[in-house]
């Protein structure tokens, strides 16, 4: 029997190199996993978008399909855009299985790609003890979301940096929560003479440019660069599909 077709699901963008990234990122799956059917589908802007992928799959006959969505956090495009997505779909594809598997983060993958970006940047493991380390999300008004940030610069602090703190890029997050730029001066300020960015995002855009502005108006030492199509990533796609498909799961119909 064939495996279910993983189905990525990305959010879109207007800027290029989004869906660039995304390609990149499902094209690294397929190279570690062959014979995999792996397709990409977006919920706006980009092509082409989850319902045509999936009536394409159903008019080729394809019995079941995983929906992964590429995101780091349960938040609302989770919880309410994605599932009213594939409902829809499977309304009108009754012959098509459909199961949502579960959001990429957090996990110990993510960590140790954002690990590797900021080796890349500069950093070594030897100066980890001397260097702060902000960890900059793209920000969200959902509290569960927010409390995993908040976890996993917890989570960091206990890795060897002298400080971790968590900021936001969007103006959606809650007031009070730090943007980049001052969550780099507040370290100065508490005396951290080295400060490195850790951009914990997935793929180039509006919002990770908006992180990178704000590392660069506050002086950081180092500017890390989005995970992008890690291999560290690719391997966790494949786990989270891996899981969806264990016989526990349940399909959308159920």
């Amino acid at each position: 029997m064939a495996s279910p077709v993983l189905l990525v699901i990305a959010h879109g963008s207007r800027d290029p190199r989004h869906a660039a990234t995304v390609h990149a990122l499902t094209a690294r799956v397929r190279a570690m996993r062959p014979g995999l059917r792996v397709e990409t589908g977006f919920l706006e802007f980009n092509a082409p978008s989850v319902p045509r992928v999936l009536e394409r799959l159903a008019a080729e006959g394809a019995g079941e399909v995983v929906a992964l969505p590429l995101l780091l956090t349960r938040a609302f495009h989770a919880k309410t855009d994605i599932p009213a997505v594939l409902h829809e779909a499977q309304t009108r594809l009754p012959r098509l299985r459909i199961r949502q598997a579960e959001v990429l983060g957090p996990s110990p993958l993510l960590n140790s790609a954002l690990e590797r970006r900021l080796y890349e940047a500069g950093v070594s493991p030897g100066n980890r003890s001397s260097t702060g380390l902000v960890l900059a999300s793209a920000g969200s008004t959902d509290p569960e979301a927010i409390a995993v940030i908040a976890e996993i610069a917890r989570e960091l602090r206990h890795t060897g940096w002298c400080a971790v703190r968590p900021a936001f890029a969007s103006a959606a997050s809650p007031a009070g929560f730090p943007r980049t730029e001052d969550t780099v001066r507040a370290l100065r300020a508490s005396g951290v003479d080295r400060v490195a960015v850790a951009p914990y995002v997935i793929a180039p855009g509006r919002l990770p440019d908006r992180i990178a502005a704000g590392a660069r108006e506050a002086g950081a030492d180092v500017l890390a660069d989005v995970l992008g199509p890690s291999r560290e990533l690719a391997r966790l796609l494949l786990r989270r599909y891996d899981e969806a498909c264990m016989p526990r799961m349940t399909a959308l119909t159920a």
